[in-house]
Order: C-alpha cells, then sequence, then structure tokens
C-alpha cells in the first residue's frame, strides 16, 4: 500500500492524491476485469489486416534501419502514426495512413538528428505492402469458411494498400468483401467508422465481431456496441479502461477453433 501511496504521490498533480481513495483508484483502472460477455455467432467477421493477419517484421526492419538501428524509435514511430491519424480524424481532415506513416517517420528522425527526406521516409513504409500472413492465417481463414462465416478485412489502409496487401500474402480469396476507412474519411478507433462499416454490410453492430491484435481498436469495436476478438500478439495489450472483449486467444487459429463451435 505505500508503494502505490508513494506510486501516486511522484505521479498526480499536487493536491489530487487526497481526494482518490486507492481501492477506488485500482477499480476504476480495472473495472472491467471481470467476467467479459458470453461470445454470440456474428453474422461478419471483420478483420484488422495490419500485426492482426499479417507479419509486421519485415515493415519494422525497414523503419529501424531508417532510424539509425534504433529498436525503441520503431515503436515510437508506430505510436505517432497512430497518434497523428487520430489527430486528423479529431479536426475532420483525411490523409492516407501511408502518408500519416511517412510523416510520422519524418518527425520521428528529427527529434532524433536524424536528417530524412520525403521520399527516403515513403520508401521506407514501402515494406508495408509486401508483408507475409502470420504463419496459422490461412489455415484458421480456411476453417472460416468451410463453417459458412462471412469474413471482411476492415483497415485503416488504403483501398490500394489492403488490395495489395492481401494478394501478396495470398489471403485475398478468403474475404467476402474489403473495407477501408479511405471511402469514409475517418480512422478507427472513432466509433463512427464502426457504425458505418456495419451499415455498409447491412446488419446491426450487436451481429458485427471484430478481430483484432490491438488494444484501441477493439476498445474502438466495444464501445461502438460490436463484439471483439482479441489476439494477443507479442507486445500487445488491451486498454484496461474499455470492456473486456467477448474473447482473447493467441492467435488466429485458436479463434478459429472456437467460432466454429457456436
Amino acid at each position: 500500500m505505500n508503494n502505490r501511496r508513494n506510486f501516486l504521490k511522484n505521479t498526480l498533480p499536487l493536491g489530487i492524491l487526497p481526494l482518490i481513495p486507492l481501492n477506488s483508484f485500482s477499480q476504476e483502472l480495472y473495472k472491467n476485469g471481470g467476467t467479459p460477455n458470453k461470445l454470440r455467432r456474428p453474422k461478419v467477421i471483420f478483420f484488422d489486416v495490419n500485426e492482426t493477419l499479417l507479419d509486421l517484421e519485415t515493415l519494422k526492419e525497414s523503419i529501424v534501419k531508417t532510424l539509425g538501428n534504433k529498436k525503441e524509435l520503431g515503436t515510437l514511430w508506430f505510436t505517432t502514426m497512430l497518434q497523428y491519424s487520430l489527430v486528423a480524424t479529431a479536426a475532420n481532415q483525411y490523409f492516407d495512413f501511408g502518408k500519416i506513416g511517412s510523416a510520422a517517420l519524418i518527425m520521428v528522425a528529427n527529434n532524433n538528428g536524424i536528417n530524412l527526406s520525403a521520399e527516403y521516409a515513403k520508401n521506407a513504409v514501402k515494406p508495408i505492402l509486401s508483408l507475409d500472413a502470420h504463419k496459422e492465417v490461412k489455415e484458421a481463414l480456411e476453417l472460416l469458411k468451410k463453417n459458412n462465416y462471412k469474413l471482411v478485412s476492415f483497415t485503416n489502409s488504403s483501398n490500394f494498400a489492403v488490395e495489395q496487401q492481401l494478394k501478396h500474402a495470398g489471403l485475398i480469396d478468403y474475404f467476402d468483401a474489403k473495407i477501408s476507412v479511405e471511402d469514409y474519411g475517418k480512422f478507427k478507433p472513432d466509433s463512427d467508422v464502426y457504425n458505418w462499416a456495419a451499415r455498409k454490410m447491412q446488419i446491426d453492430n450487436k451481429d458485427c465481431l471484430l478481430v483484432s491484435a490491438h488494444g484501441w481498436d477493439i476498445a474502438g469495436a466495444v464501445w461502438a456496441g460490436w463484439q471483439g476478438a482479441f489476439i494477443s500478439r507479442p507486445g500487445q495489450q488491451l486498454f484496461p479502461l474499455a470492456p473486456l472483449p467477448e474473447i482473447n486467444k493467441p492467435n488466429l487459429l485458436a479463434l478459429a477453433k472456437e467460432l466454429v463451435l457456436l
């Protein structure tokens, strides 16, 4: 208890600590840490693409190399890219996700004394178009298709990018439809995007299931009234303040085997 109190003293603004009971602080942080809702068979399964279906390792290698072989800057690049996609959405602006990626790369480089041209940054993010699927993905998608599930890719990437990605990875024939936020002009996890995607497939939000390896994506979907399936790829975490998704599995095949039982 003393350690927790000291931590709060050092991290919260002066005068705030006496107003927050320690028990309520921890309960609020993990208020949704109980039992998740029971998983129901969805009418459509929506799949995030990057990291969820596709292995980002070659992209990470390119970014880290561009940033002086500093791995921590590669992580910072991704979070900066996500941050500014949300900045654009909050300001009612839209830019291609790849352009935001290039811009974020230049920002991170500049902050770390690395001189990077716009053309070099653009080339550094190009490997995102030629990523391989995670090893279990094809088997998982095939299993779901055999069990009559409707599968839809649902990504922040552009229409052109996701088409190239799914073709390269050999996944494009598994999907009944491909949805890109480019057609709506806002990025996930804005609630409007999930509402729009459900309308596009002509189903209610409650009949949608999002499969994603990103805690922010799962949070957005669940808050929009969708079901959620979190794929806990290495380094990925759920957001503790969001409701728990209906299911949490280490990989896509483990999830598929659960879904075919519904």
